[in-house]
């Protein structure tokens, strides 16, 4: 491990120097020649029957050359986050809706040659609605008697896995304790709003410029609402300002796309930050109930999770959210039964979408509080609980295949360390409750996934192409998303091809110039696509040698790549890989170029363990977070400087999440946060005033994984809630089981001990 030239060893952001000095073009700062401006009409209401649509002031307004409703748009129905061709997934979205199911539904479209035109445009259009009864949360829609918001039932559908047993198992155990849970769907925050450029050419072909995570998807989506072939749509992606899964599902793109068609001419749609919250997508809202059933010596033996996700007005990333949630509880604990219940449900609310996490933040908020009050049940140390039943390296998952090289164990014990936690422990419990502050310590440990295996095709298919000169030109499907994952690509091109850092160039995320491509999310970019890129460099690397002997007088074999040249150590000789390039061309009478498809091996997780120290104002109900301490496994690390940058961002995204962000809805379905500002999201002030992070990698790191590596990517989300929670509760005697932790929630809580 000690000898990689360019692996491990700290790089910024492969595109820093363009970010830092605005030269970056995001999809906002482009033109076409002729370029319209796209503004969309979107329902006030939850839900409504346009009985109506009144465009004819519209269209007769300077400037405006396209507008658009339902009656223009192709009769499909489409869900916005299917991924392969052949995947069978609920169709319940329109391009534009004549059955609007939340406010922010999108009614109409215009397109006009500037925004201002635009918007007095849409502006003029007048709707007749027929007002429908409107279910705003999961309870409501479960009620007997509620408005279906599709079909029959506001159930997606259920999804179940584990101990069939779960009661008697439970009924067995000598101390079962339960709690219920709730979590509130929140804005993924990505400085960029939505936007995007449609261009249908006049032969026909559409090609779509968008900020995505998932380009050879919405060329799926794409070609089917508009029945085209393939090879007539090309989806490219040049930047993206910001993600976190608010930008795997496809939202305003077929709108931008019918909007070019009727024109005749290409068009950008930018959204406000409005817009975009109302619009789009939003992490999925949860309700659990949790039950957790242990034995007298803290031997956990039972779980069982009960839960429905809020998938809001369109199915969207419903089962595949619900999927990922439904495996979380097997992934951590040694307890010998499992069994989860997970119910997605539609509401007339903004779309419940992917973010960050993608299920964890909400199960693992509910098992690991409830871990907490087990231990708690028992008399025993929250720490000392999780040593005895976290599972352990040499873990097998339900079905007898090995996990690999979990090592949830090591982080926590490395966490206890970081944060002194026996003596802090103590020190804290020493001082007690003034009349205004309370400390509290709290701790959890929660796992990600890194890939889709098992669920669905999880392959890379990166290819690399040597030039002449000696430089070369990787292609890849992913998606820069600000971690650094082209950047590391290359990186392991240049290790591994000895080619230099600065002479591996990319072609990327652009459905036209690079093969197939599932999307990047299920923080799968370290283990499965880095892998497919180390084994095509490997491939390379071969290639390179083989020409480079005849040069060198030796056998392949003996070649080593470094430094931008071919050495033949041992006969002391050396050439350039420009000088074999040459030879590769004029001699051999060949090109270089090698592409694999690489499909996951196996499924994998990441692990990570959080403790916090935190105080509470028992006047105020705020809570400050005082010391942090995360630490994660994730096997060999790449980049240490974008991994700390990660678990940072990671931890203050967390905080945000547990103690201030929310999305509510009044009584006329208008979410209540529309700005940045009343979203909740947390400051560089709010951060911990002592916030400590970690590695860990054992025995060789990840099996599989490149050198050892896997993801850090979503985890890094996932404990940080319920550390909070716990310490929240070590801290006032007194259990929270709702998000945001807020000041009023928090005096609530104190309130109730109090009445206690």
């Amino acid at each position: 491990m000690g000898e990689e030239r360019v692996i491990g060893k700290p790089r910024p952001i492969r595109d820093a120097a363009s970010k830092v000095t605005g030269r970056k073009a995001y999809v906002g700062d482009m033109s076409l020649p002729g370029m319209l401006t796209g503004k969309m009409l979107l329902s006030d209401r939850p839900h409504a029957r346009v009985v109506s649509i009144d465009t004819s002031e519209a269209r007769a307004m300077p400037g405006v050359h396209a507008v658009v409703t339902w009656q223009d748009c192709p009769d499909v129905r489409y869900n916005s986050a299917k991924r392969m061709i052949d995947a069978q997934v609920p169709l319940t979205e329109r391009v534009l809706a004549r059955e609007v199911r939340h406010v922010g539904d999108r009614v109409a479209a215009v397109a006009a040659e500037t925004e201002e035109e635009a918007t007095a445009a849409v502006r003029a259009i007048k709707v007749v609605y027929e007002d429908l009864p409107a279910v705003l949360s999961i309870d409501e829609a479960l009620a007997p008697g509620a408005e279906p918001v599709h079909g029959t039932s506001n159930v997606v559908g259920t999804l179940e896995k584990g101990d069939a047993d779960i009661k008697a198992h439970l009924a067995s155990c000598d101390h079962v304790v339960s709690g219920s849970f709730s979590t509130p769907p929140i804005h993924q925050g990505a400085i960029e709003p939505h936007c995007a450029i449609a261009d249908w050419s006049a032969e026909g072909k559409l090609t779509v410029i968008a900020p995505c995570q998932n380009s050879f998807a919405y060329r799926v989506i794409l070609s089917e609402i508009f029945g085209l072939p393939l090879n007539l749509v090309r989806v490219v992606v040049p930047a993206i300002g910001g993600g976190f899964g608010g930008k795997l599902e496809m939202t305003i793109e077929p709108v931008v796309a019918l909007l070019s068609k009727k024109a005749g001419k290409p068009v950008k749609m930018v959204l406000t930050r409005r817009e975009t919250i109302m619009t789009t997508r939003v992490r999925h809202g949860s309700q659990s109930r949790v039950r957790m059933g242990v034995s007298d010596e803290g031997k956990l033996i039972a779980i069982d999770v009960d839960c429905e996700t809020n998938t809001g007005a369109y199915a969207g990333s419903a089962f595949n959210v619900a999927g990922a949630l439904l495996e979380n509880p097997f992934q951590l604990y040694k307890a010998p039964y499992v069994h989860v219940r997970v119910r997605p449900v539609y509401t007339n609310t903004v779309p419940g979408g992917a973010m960050r996490g993608y299920g964890g933040p909400e199960v693992y908020f509910a098992t690991e509080c409830m871990a907490d009050r087990a231990a708690r049940a028992i008399g025993l140390d929250p720490v000392e609980f999780r040593r005895k039943n976290l599972i352990e390296p040499d873990a097998v998952d339900e079905e007898g295949v090995s996990r690999g090289n979990p090592r949830p164990q090591d982080c926590l014990e490395r966490a206890c360390e970081l944060i002194r936690y026996d003596a802090e422990r103590e020190r804290i419990h020493s001082l007690g409750s003034n009349e205004r502050y309370a400390w509290g310590i709290g701790v959890a440990v929660g796992s990600h996934g890194n890939n889709c295996y098992g669920v669905h095709r999880d392959v890379a298919s990166p290819m690399i192409k040597m030039n002449e000169d000696g430089s070369a030109v990787l292609y890849t499907g992913s998606h820069e998303m600000g971690n650094d994952t082209l950047g590391t690509q290359a990186a392991i091109v240049s290790e591994v091809c000895g080619v230099p850092l600065e002479q591996v160039g990319i072609v990327a995320s652009d459905t036209d110039a690079v093969l197939w491509h599932i999307g990047d999310y299920a923080s799968r970019g370290t283990f499965v696509i880095c892998a497919g890129v180390k084994r095509a460099a490997e491939l390379m690397a071969a290639e390179l040698r083989k020409e480079a002997a005849p040069l060198l007088g030796c056998d392949p074999s003996q070649v080593e790549l470094r430094d931008g040249r071919a050495w033949f150590e041992e006969g002391g000789r050396v050439v350039t890989l420009r000088e074999v390039m040459v030879h590769c061309q004029a001699v051999t009478g060949r090109e270089l170029c090698v592409h694999v498809t690489y499909a996951a091996p196996r499924g994998v997780c990441s692990y990570g363990a959080h403790a916090a120290v935190v105080r509470v104002d028992r006047t105020t109900g705020e809570v400050r977070v005082e010391r942090y301490v995360a630490v994660h496994d994730v096997g060999h690390v790449l980049n240490p400087l974008m991994l700390q940058g990660q678990l940072e961002g990671g931890i203050a995204m967390g905080l945000g999440y547990a103690l201030s962000e929310r999305m509510d809805f009044a009584a006329d379905g208008k979410p209540r946060q529309l700005t940045l500002g009343r979203c909740g999201m947390p400051r560089s002030t709010d951060m911990p005033d002592d916030l400590k992070t970690d590695f860990v990698c054992a025995d060789g790191g990840e099996p599989d994984g490149p050198w050892g590596a896997k993801a850090l990517g979503e985890s890094p989300v996932v404990p940080v809630a319920p550390c909070i929670a716990n310490a929240i509760a070590d801290a006032i005697g007194v259990n929270i089981s709702d998000l945001p932790m807020d000041p009023d929630q928090v005096l609530t809580a104190i309130n109730r001990g109090e009445e206690n």
